[in-house]
């Protein structure tokens, strides 16, 4: 290339510069390419955006100004791309890089096509002297520039910065080549580089300063106070590396951060500080000065866990602080921002918050020696800090190694496979923290320490101890002698690391785990459940009687139980946390040993004492008078009095929670010894008491629910089957009608067992049920109290729509602080109070108009409805006269009119008739006001003027005398109303051509005035025409034109002002609208969401601050691979038979009609062509579960903020101009509103997959990027992998990683994305659940004090946007003891309105949302993090573990463990309806069910988890009660019911099969004991589960009305909603039951499209074949068998009241997937399911066939969680098998053909018969594998000769043994049952027979099941298929919801049968 030579390395001059290229001047070397001269050069840009990862941070920029100025400055342009060449050429001399060596030849063409015409473009004569005259161009445009606030020159700066940002780097470059002659000239360049500097909110470099945000005094203040480093060591040292020394870059140098963290945390740490500061500025001096309250607000809030971490550890805190006030300033901006540095760059070490206080611990020791000058006492030297060095210092020698065990421990989870005992996770290493043994890892660390071992198994060997981490220097640790042992020699042998196991708790998959966590509960249920027996089986008339001493005792006896409870507790205590032992200290071994040697003792004392002395009392006599008449007692009560005393302790702490609060948190040595006994002493769970009130509340609750339970136990399950009890235990029965296994049971214990066994279920669960009634009437009556639902509807919104402008003032304007001063200075005070009133009113208006336009902007409204419901901004408003919306005013002018037509009487009766309608007068005025304005600005000429004036002053002169009537015809009013019409809507259109009909219109109406309403006359016409009748005679020498006609009488067209326009078209729509506004909006949508705004203006809200005194927060939203934007392809596919674009007209009509209004497209069927692509991609993705919904909803909180800024600052003439012109006009303003706006509110996308589809080319990135570009302020953090290039020497060396991973922060900058910060991670960042890894990386990028947790499948409101002020003020509202850490808000369902099953799961998600978690926050107190949308308090959670818990498989519910964790760590939760987010949910039912699994296995791993655990066992009884039912309580009830059922029905079968219940009725009838029978039958209470329901009704009729609500409850039945239900209450028991038996928990994707479409059979039977199919078969046997022989001795009644249920039950199972999907009953759609089922069935499994494409891949799939489950898991599945073979045993001795015979050998035949039916099996298969491909003819023959064979065989046996058909039914439901029952003990013992050919012919039984049952549930499909009215009743019953909005389900269903036909 002729200009520039790439030079030898060797031949540089600088080290800093060897591997550069040289550019020199040379003429003379030949191009390396032909170029033909004379053509044209078409600059075509290079592609900048798809570039090699390893590449794409360093050269991006250069390419990218490459482009931008290619057209100006060409040669410059080649040059970026040669210096971004010759950086790649550098970064990857070898192009190992992926996409490198491709990427270098497309740039060296290009370079090689560019070099000769660029040079005859050039200006200059030399490229240096090109580039520096482009770089000074840019640069004088900036200087010129820096302080212009005008919006396009901004824009223009930032543009410019960026370009004079890559052309410095390049020119630098050149220069530094060229020589030193040249670098001379370009002396003072380097001065200016800190002048680019790429910024997120704050621009900190030089060229930022006059930018509004850094003009705020706050700002300036917080900057002022970094830059204060005098005093500070190595100052002079550190000054020379950077341009403006602060306190974070020395932090930097001192401890090794990187620079792109210390860029965030210095941004991150300004900006706490700005907003602090700012609220604590009123208390302060001065604004401009940083004030102490704000620093010490924030010392306390950073540094409040690792103070607390300190005392419970016993040491002393490292933050010590000098007492000059400026020093200590200082000082604590240094603790503050080391220990942000620290966390900022701690990775996934940031879920372990004692980890890092214990790093911060030694580092800030550290810190206070360099800055004391401390010296070491062993080597004398100045102490300096162990890892401080280079940038990556501390990544590398700190959190590498810690991050590595965390990393190393998650991989042996295996993705959940393997049990949570062997490997540790994040709780685990983070509560090694918890005790003083991690102060022996020292610091530096010793690797060699057991927390560093990761394998298990490693025995105690002895090896060479690896060295502590330390620097290159080698430094010694300051403070290694105070705080770790002594480091061995490195000549010592040493024990190799034994791994520590388990923290403090062991996660056991077991059902145990729910009785350890929750013991008292359970203690409690089951010692009621023996006193109700005990106290029934005495047969007591008066619940006085219970204090009778023989009944006394006998009640007294279940303490003995309560001991061997006890026992048991403590025994799984001790064996549950086995494999903890290595963590736990003696002080705990001592206490567990103790906890069971206690009740040990007990459990032997108390039953001997009972035994030894029942009934041997000691009585004493009371008065007379008394009701305990003689008082006795036993040496037993004496001695469960003394078992009792042990817990009077507990009872005082319980009664006095501020006593207990103390005890627990007390490091003192008699706190510490009093809490010893009750519960181990952990740093988490300690003081968690409630305030005396809060307690009170919720034990109230608690003891009258309970009451209520424990009383109709009594009454209605226990006393009843006491008698029946007995009477079965007199009646003996000899005779069974089966083998009796156990003949010499006495009492028919079997009976018993059977009849009591499901009651004992019910009563274990039914106080789930309880809790739904009392959370139904207690969140009902809070719900009240708390103005819910006060305006459901328009008609509400219209009565109480004028008080809205009070409480909206009330609680969204801030309030100026009111002063205590008298006299004159109150009165001052009333007067301004009455000016904000006013003031106010004109900001409500301005609020009110800006919600309607986003109404608009979303196309919920039309043009029209927008006008309506908009209200004049005018200057009439500051005099208290207000123009309510148009809406409100309908038809209300029309009814004046008429009144007034047809009026007779009095003036004063016509004008209060009118009064008594305040809207009718108002508008009477308005309109009266606005038609005299229409005349005055459309009338000029002076005549005219002068003839209106006077008329108009005749009117008022009739009003005013009370004369109107008299006067003016009022039947000619409606003539005048129909002009004043037509003269308005000329007046609109404005059309110069319509000139002479305004004039006509105007003459119209005067005529009508003068000539017809004017009874007497127009006086003011009469004067002046006889005025002009009385001049000279000359008048009549021309003709005067008419009234009106001159051309100087009328100004048309009217001014082009919008506020002349809009008072216009206001008074035309109040003369024109009728009946049809009462309606307005007619959006649904709308109507809810003005509703509720209107309804949360009236709740209790704090009031609003001013927005630069309120709280900043951020919000967070994670983003994996969800739908960002739907693609056009998308839009128009029509793979599923309707595209996404045709289901949304369909679905949202009105809203595509306003859409089309809106683009200016009046034509409703205009094609799509005529649309723009992505404003129709816009539309439709705003209505799916999409990223770009959520981010449009999530930046409404600027636009708002935005708003209220104006509103706060603006005078009242801006305010009357309109927000939208001041933005426009006032770039000034504008800046500082953008300014404030971004310091209280950032949005942080964690897009994780953005960089890699940045590289991929994936549209998803792009359309990430139009979002950020749309939204400046957006910001999106992402993980970039890239490749880490080094060489062969270094691969062997180094143990890092080949791929380094850093978190990258990027914004838009010139429509590109601008990287912000980059902070290097130790690793790949997630190795524990996806999401709250996502956002643990991103979290670092957050802002301000507060946090909003949000989904990608959530959406936001304008109107609630307002309200965010007031909820950021909850968290310094105290509410008891503790102010909020987490603020919960209400969630609206938007997907409820696509189909019945949306309509269900949105009401079902709505009542818990609502009436549940309002009762959870209060009074239960035990509401947690349920997901989104929740306010965290920022600081507190990110020094305590972050927003979620990222443990794999145990956290798979993340967001839940937030809340346990910040109630462990006394944080507080509440709960705010004022305030409310959209959010999406599941819309079809494999959708639902799918996300019901994941919920269920979420609850599974919960009930295993410490949280858990420590909550149970440390909330006190009545909230440990609130959080077991509304945990997994919830779930293990429903798991218990479905128990129930089958214990119920296994009884009934045993009663039935074994003779004993037809023995039993015949002697009960005999005898006549009714009790009996009924006590056979009373299993009813199984049903209650239907009052589960209840609150969902309740909810429903608080917000829409209960009218409503009984409607729509009855609508639902209709609609099937039972048997959805009922099929979610099957999904949730199988998924919770199985999960916690065996493991498999996992994310469960769900889609979240909003289409819905139908589903195959093959995908319904995969999914639920065995969590309900199965059962729904099991069941249906069950009541089979049960029918076919109960019948000879029970009523068809009788069995169809006890199991109309179950019946109900096994259909749902087995038939709600195919009622629930769409098109399941449509023909065509059933020959392609059957055609794709038995394609499936036969398909053969293999490695890569995924499990839709094989049965035996999902068979494989279906059985994995068994293959990792543990021997017990393993066992109790066998065990549970076994009950299959109930039927065969039974049934069996049933047959004719047995003869009635009781022998075993029956039995025994049987399994004779069942081996033959399998050899028979057998024989077949393999003749199928032998004969069937070569003999056919043969195979068929022998299939032939086994049929006849078995033909043969069976007629034998019914000639011979008299076998009837009957046997022959009997049989198959005898061997089906076992059958299936060998198969899953089969796949339970796989591993023992995997490999086998039992395993061989395991698989085919089961694929013969599998097809089997296929086929079963298929038949009936497709014969009620034949029926076309089937499938129109569930289309109906489907879309019903649809139907009711007059949607369009029909055309989308054919639209799918024409694409299917």
């Amino acid at each position: 290339m002729a200009e520039i030579v790439p030079a030898d390395p060797s031949t540089s001059n600088s080290a800093s510069t060897s591997s550069r290229r040289v550019y020199t001047t040379t003429n003379t070397r030949p191009f390396t390419r032909l170029i033909t001269s004379g053509r044209d050069h078409v600059v075509e840009p290079f592609d900048s955006e798809k570039l090699p990862v390893t590449l794409v941070s360093e050269i991006q920029k250069f390419l990218r100004v490459a482009n931008q100025i290619e057209l100006e400055e060409p040669r410059v342009a080649y040059l970026c791309r040669f210096h971004a060449f010759e950086v790649a050429h550098n970064l990857d001399r070898n192009s190992s890089g992926r996409g490198v060596r491709q990427f270098k030849t497309s740039l060296l063409q290009r370079l090689e096509q560019d070099e000769e015409i660029t040079i005859r473009k050039r200006k200059e004569k030399s490229d240096i002297r090109e580039l520096r005259r482009v770089y000074r161009e840019y640069k004088d445009f900036i200087i010129k520039h820096s302080g212009d606030s005008n919006l396009q020159n901004s824009e223009k700066m930032i543009k410019a910065r960026a370009i004079a940002s890559a052309l410095f780097e390049v020119l630098n470059t050149v220069t530094t080549a060229a020589g030193p002659q040249v670098l001379a000239e370009s002396e003072g360049i380097n001065a200016k580089s800190e002048l680019y500097v790429p910024y997120n909110i704050l621009p900190l470099d030089q060229g930022g300063a006059s930018q509004a945000i850094m003009q705020l005094p706050e700002i300036k203040a917080a900057v002022a106070a970094f830059r204060k480093v005098r005093g500070l060591p190595f100052v002079e040292d550190f000054s020379r590396r950077v341009v403006c020394l602060d306190l974070f870059d020395w932090l930097q140098f001192c401890f090794g951060f990187q620079e792109g963290n210390v860029a965030n945390q210095r941004e991150h740490l300004i900006l706490l500080l700005a907003n602090t500061h700012i609220r604590k500025s009123h208390k302060e001096t001065s604004v401009s000065k940083l004030g102490d309250g704000a620093l010490d607000e924030l010392m306390k809030k950073f540094f409040k866990n690792y103070t607390d971490w300190c005392k419970f550890l016993g040491r002393k805190s490292n933050i010590q602080l000098p007492y000059l006030k400026e020093e200590a300033q200082q000082y604590k901006l240094l603790y503050i921002g080391l220990y942000l540095l620290i966390w900022g760059e701690a990775a996934n070490i940031r879920f372990m918050p004692e980890c890092l206080c214990y790093i911060f611990h030694h580092m800030a020791y550290e810190l206070h020696s360099l800055l004391v000058g401390a010296v070491s006492m062993e080597t004398g030297e100045r102490i300096m800090p162990v890892y401080g060095g280079g940038s990556e210092s501390f990544l590398n020698n700190v959190v590498f190694h810690l991050y590595k065990v965390i990393h190393e421990e998650a991989m042996k989870n295996r993705n959940g496979t393997t049990d949570h005992s062997s490997w540790r996770n994040y709780d685990d290493l983070n509560e090694f923290f918890w005790s003083e043994d991690c102060f022996q890892i020292g610091w530096p660390m010793r690797l060699e320490h057991d927390f560093f071992c990761i394998d298990p198994s490693s025995d105690s060997k002895t090896k060479k101890p690896r060295q502590s981490v330390r620097t290159d220097e080698d430094k010694k640790s300051p403070n290694e002698d105070e705080e770790m042992e002594d480091i061995p020699d490195e000549g010592h042998k040493v024990r190799e690391g034994k791994w520590l196991g388990k923290t403090n708790f062991v996660e056991i998959r077991s059902f145990w785990q729910i009785f350890r966590s929750f013991d008292r509960m359970w203690s409690f249920l089951i010692l009621c459940l023996q006193a109700m027996i005990i106290m029934a089986s005495h047969d007591l008339e008066s619940p006085l009687e219970v204090f009778d001493a023989t009944v006394l005792e006998d009640v007294m006896s279940i303490f003995i139980t309560s001991a061997a409870l006890k026992l048991i507790r403590a025994i799984l205590d001790i064996v549950f946390t086995w494999k903890a032992r290595n963590t736990i200290d003696s002080y705990k071994i001592r206490r567990n040993v103790l906890k069971v040697l206690v009740p040990m003792i007990w459990t032997i004392t108390l039953p001997i004492y009972y035994i030894n002395h029942r009934g041997k009392y000691t009585c004493y006599s009371t008065q007379s008078q008394s009701w305990l008449g003689e008082w006795c007692y036993s040496s037993y009560m004496v001695a469960v009095a003394f078992y009792l005393m042990t817990n009077a302790f507990d009872m005082v702490l319980f009664l006095v929670p501020v006593v207990g609060k103390y005890i627990e948190t007390s490091n003192s040595r008699i706190c510490t010894m009093l809490s010893w006994w009750r519960q181990p002493r952990l740093y988490v769970g300690r003081g968690m008491q409630e305030t005396q009130l809060s307690q009170f509340k919720y034990t109230m609750f608690w003891v009258l629910l309970m009451l209520s339970k424990v009383i109709f136990s009594y009454q209605f399950e226990i006393k009843p089957l006491i008698s029946p009890t007995r009477q079965i235990m007199r009646i003996g029965i000899k005779n069974y009608d089966w083998h009796e296994l156990f003949p010499k049971v006495k009492s028919n214990a079997g009976a018993i067992a059977a009849i009591w066994a499901p009651i004992i279920l019910v009563y274990f669960m039914d106080a789930q049920i309880w809790y739904s009634v009392y959370c139904s009437i207690f969140g009902g009556v809070y719900g009240i109290l708390h103005h819910l639902g006060e305006i459901r509807t328009l008609g509400m919104l219209r009565i109480r729509f004028h008080s809205l402008p009070d409480a909206f003032s009330a609680y969204l304007i801030p309030h100026k602080e009111k002063d205590n001063k008298e006299g004159i200075s109150k009165w001052f005070l009333c007067l301004r109070e009455k000016a904000f009133e006013k003031n106010s009113i004109v900001k409500f208006v301005v609020v009110w108009n800006q919600i309607i336009s986003s109404f608009r902007e979303e196309d919920l409204i039309s043009n029209r409805e927008m006008h309506l419901m908009k209200m004049p901004l005018s200057s009439e408003l500051f005099s208290g006269q207000i123009r309510w919306p148009v809406f409100l005013l309908a038809n209300k002018f029309s009814t004046a009119l008429s009144i007034a037509r047809d009026f007779s009487g009095k003036d004063a009766d016509l004008l209060r008739k009118i009064k008594r309608d305040d809207y009718m007068y108002l508008v009477v005025t308005e309109c009266y006001d606005s038609l005299k304005y229409v005349l005055e600005i459309l009338v000029v000429g002076d005549f005219e003027q002068r003839i209106i004036s006077g008329i108009l002053d005749e009117i008022e002169g009739s009003i005013g005398c009370s004369t109107l009537l008299e006067d003016l015809n009022m039947s000619e009013l409606p003539a005048l109303h129909t002009k004043c019409v037509e003269l308005l809507e000329l007046l609109v259109e404005g059309n110069e051509e319509q000139y002479c009909n305004v004039v006509k219109a105007l003459q119209d109406i005067f005529e009508i005035v003068t000539s017809d309403l004017m009874l007497k006359g127009c006086r003011t016409l009469d004067s002046l025409y006889a005025h002009r009748d009385g001049d000279d005679s000359e008048l009549f020498t021309h003709i005067e034109p008419q009234l009106f006609a001159s051309a100087r009488s009328i100004h048309f067209p009217l001014p082009d002002s919008g506020l002349i326009v809009d008072k216009i078209k206001r008074f035309l729509l109040l003369l024109t609208t009728r009946d049809k506004a009462m309606d307005i909006p007619s959006n649904l949508e709308a109507q809810r969401r003005i509703s509720f705004f209107a309804t949360s203006l009236f709740m209790d809200m704090p009031r609003a601050p001013k927005v630069r005194n309120m709280l900043s927060f951020s919000v967070l939203t994670p983003h994996y691979m969800e739908d960002v934007k739907y693609s056009s392809e998308e839009l128009h596919s029509n793979k599923e038979g309707v595209s996404i674009l045709f289901y949304m007209q369909k679905i949202f009509p009105d809203e595509w009609e306003n859409f089309l209004e809106r683009v200016g497209t009046e034509n409703l069927n205009a094609s799509n062509d005529e649309i723009n692509e992505e404003d129709l991609r816009n539309w439709a993705s705003f209505r799916g579960q999409t990223l770009c919904r959520t981010v449009r909803g999530m930046m409404y909180y600027q636009k708002a903020l935005k708003l209220q800024a104006f509103l706060d600052m603006a005078a009242d003439d801006d305010i009357l101009q309109g927000y939208d012109a001041i933005g426009k006009g006032n770039d000034t303003l504008s800046a500082q509103l953008d300014a404030l706006a971004d310091m209280k509110f950032t949005h942080v996308i964690s897009c994780q997959m953005f960089g890699s589809h940045k590289s991929s080319g994936n549209p998803q990135a792009q359309d990430i990027l139009d979002l950020m570009i749309r939204y400046p302020s957006l910001r999106v953090a992402y993980v970039e992998e890239k490749e880490k290039i080094v060489s062969e020497k270094e691969k062997i060396v180094s143990d890092r990683p080949p791929t380094v991973y850093s978190s990258v922060l990027v914004k838009a900058v010139n429509g590109f994305d601008q990287e912000i910060y980059r902070i290097k991670l130790p690793g790949p960042p997630n190795i524990g659940e996806g999401k709250p890894e996502n956002q643990n990386h991103s979290i670092i990028f957050t802002r301000g004090e507060a946090l909003q947790a949000i989904d990608m499948n959530q959406d936001n409101y304008m109107e609630e946007a307002f309200k965010m002020r007031n909820i950021l003020q909850e968290f310094l509202r105290e509410r008891g003891q503790r102010p909020p850490t987490i603020l919960g808000m209400r969630e609206h369902i938007f997907t409820g309105s696509v189909s019945s099953l949306a309509w269900f799961m949105s009401y079902q998600e709505t009542s818990f949302v609502t009436i549940g978690q309002r009762l959870l926050a209060n009074p239960l107190r035990v509401r947690f993090h349920y997901g989104h949308p929740d306010l965290f308090e920022r600081i507190f959670h990110l020094t305590r573990g972050g927003v979620s818990k990222a443990s794999k498989t145990v956290n798979l519910s993340e967001d839940v463990f937030a809340g346990f964790n910040t109630t462990l760590r006394r944080g507080n939760i509440t709960y705010h309806e004022y305030m409310q987010v959209g959010k999406g949910r599941d819309v079809g039912l494999n959708q639902i069910s799918k996300f019901e699994a994941k919920v269920a296995n979420g609850n599974s791993e919960q009930t295993l988890s410490r949280d858990i655990y420590r909550l149970g066992r440390r909330f006190d009884f009545f909230r440990m009660l609130s959080c077991y039912f509304t945990t997994i309580g919830f779930y293990f009830n429903s798991l218990i019911s479905v128990i129930g059922i089958y214990v119920f029905l296994y009884g009934q079968l045993y009663l039935v099969l074994s003779g004993l219940q037809r023995a039993l009725l015949l002697e009960a009838r005999i005898q006549n004991i009714k009790s009996l029978e009924t006590a056979l039958a009373s299993q009813s209470f199984i049903q209650l589960g239907l009052l589960t329901g209840l609150p969902m009704v309740i909810e429903i009729g608080l917000e829409r009305g209960f009218l409503n609500a009984l409607k729509d409850f009855v609508l639902m039945q209709l609609q099937l909603a039972a048997v959805f239900f009922t099929f979610s209450f099957g999904t949730k028991s199988h998924y919770y039951g199985r999960t916690i038996l065996h493991g498999g928990a996992k994310y469960r994707p769900t889609g979240r499209k909003v289409v819905v479409f139908h589903a195959s059979f093959t995908e319904n039977y995969r999914l639920y074949s065995r969590s309900h199919f199965v059962k729904g078969f099991e069941l249906l046997l069950l009541l089979i068998v049960y029918d076919l022989f109960r019948r000879s001795f029970q009523s068809n009644m009788a069995y169809v009241l006890i199991t109309y249920a179950i019946w109900f039950m096994s259909m749902t199972w087995l038939f709600a997937p195919f009622l629930f999907n769409p098109s399941g009953f449509n023909w065509g759609k059933i020959v392609d399911d059957w055609k794709g089922w038995n394609k499936w069935i036969v398909q053969q499994g293999g490695i890569g066939i995924h499990q839709d494409k094989s049965w035996q891949s999902w068979w494989y799939d279906e059985q994995d969680h068994l293959r990792h489950s543990g021997l017990g898991s393993r066992l109790i599945e066998i065990l549970l098998s076994l009950r299959f073979f109930i039927y065969q045993y039974g049934l069996v001795y049933h047959l004719d053909i047995s003869r009635q015979n009781k022998n075993f050998i029956v039995y025994v035949l049987s399994w004779v018969v069942i081996v033959m039916i399998f050899l028979l099996i057998k024989v077949v298969n393999l003749g199928r594998k032998y004969f069937s491909a070569n003999y056919h003819l043969v195979f068929r023959l022998f299939k032939a000769l086994i049929f006849l064979g078995v033909l043969a065989t069976i007629i034998t046996l019914s000639i011979i043994c008299d076998l009837s058909f009957k046997d022959l039914v009997v049989c198959c439901l005898a061997f089906l049952p076992t059958g299936w029952g060998l198969i899953l003990v089969a796949q339970a013992v796989r591993p023992k027979i995997e490999g086998t050919a039992l395993w061989h012919f395991t698989r085919v039984f089961v694929q013969a099941y599998d097809y089997g049952m296929g086929i079963v549930l298929f038949a009936p499909i497709a014969c009620l298929a034949w029926l076309p009215i089937i499938s129109a009743f569930q289309t109906r019953f489907l879309f019903n919801e649809a139907f009711s909005r007059r949607l369009h389900i029909q055309p989308i269903l054919a639209a799918k049968k024409k694409k299917h036909r």
